[in-house]
Formats: C-alpha cells, structure tokens, sequence
C-alpha cells in the first residue's frame, strides 16, 4: 500500500458513542448484573477456600495449634480479606454503574469507548479536524460518522 510522498497515514482514537434506546439500557443492565452475579460466586468461592485452607491446616497441626500455625492461619484469613475487599469494591462500581444506566434517560449519547483507525493526512489538511472523529450507534448499528474522516 504506496502513499504518495504528500500523503501520511496516521492512526486515530474514534470515540464511539450509544443512544440510549430501551434495548440499550436493558442490554446493559443485563450485562451489570452478570458482573454482579460473578462478584457474588467469587466472594462464595473465597470464604470455602479461605476456610477450607485453615481446616486443613488446623487437621495437620497438633492440638493446640503452635504460633507458626497460627500466624499462617493470620495470613490465609488476612489474603482472604484484602481479596473480598478487592472484590466488595468491585461490586459497588458495578452497583453504582447499574443505579447510573438506570437514570439514563432515552436518546441521550453515552460514551462507548475508542477505537483505533487509519487514516489518510494530505497536504494542507486540518489535522485536529481529521482527528476529532465519532461513531455514533443506535442499538448497535452505525447511524452517524461525526468529523472529517
């Protein structure tokens, strides 16, 4: 692919944005509480691993537990509750997104985020004109192309 010697090819964030349509905010609400859903098994998952680890070094130690099994049962119950607080925290963007797409209200433009394209510069062009470039979906499908593109 030749380009001429007065000619450039760039590449370029495209913003791309949503129109909120009924179908939008169902599909995205859907997709927050799958998030929500896999939060909830991981933090399940978590407590009968993190108990399962200290039954089973409680059942290899003498009774009473000595202070090295003590201080790695300190450790596993400690590991377990900075990973639920990761996740605790995760939940509640999730929760707080969900509450935000809930008071969307419809036709309004939400951003999607950015894809990369290639384009074309030529002399004389205005390169921030050719930058500022947006695709605008309703329900997934293309309804406008903002910019110079």
């Amino acid at each position: 692919m030749d380009t001429p010697k007065n000619q450039l090819l760039l590449k370029r964030p495209v913003n791309i944005k949503a129109i909120v349509t009924p179908r939008w905010k169902e599909e995205a609400q859907q997709q927050l509480q799958g998030q929500l859903n896999q939060i909830d098994q991981q933090l399940q998952q978590l407590e009968v691993q993190g108990q399962r680890a200290i039954t089973e070094l409680q059942k290899q130690s003498v009774q009473p537990p000595g202070p090295q099994v003590i201080q790695q049962i300190d450790n596993i119950q400690s590991q377990v509750n900075q990973r639920k607080s990761e996740l605790l925290e995760q939940k509640n963007q999730s929760l707080q997104q969900l509450q935000q797409v809930q008071l969307l209200e419809l036709n309004q433009e939400v951003s999607q985020g950015t894809i990369e394209s290639i384009f074309t510069v030529e002399l004389g062009d205005n390169l921030l004109d050719k930058w500022q470039v947006e695709i605008l979906l309703r329900d997934g499908v293309v309804e406008e192309i903002r910019g110079d593109i």
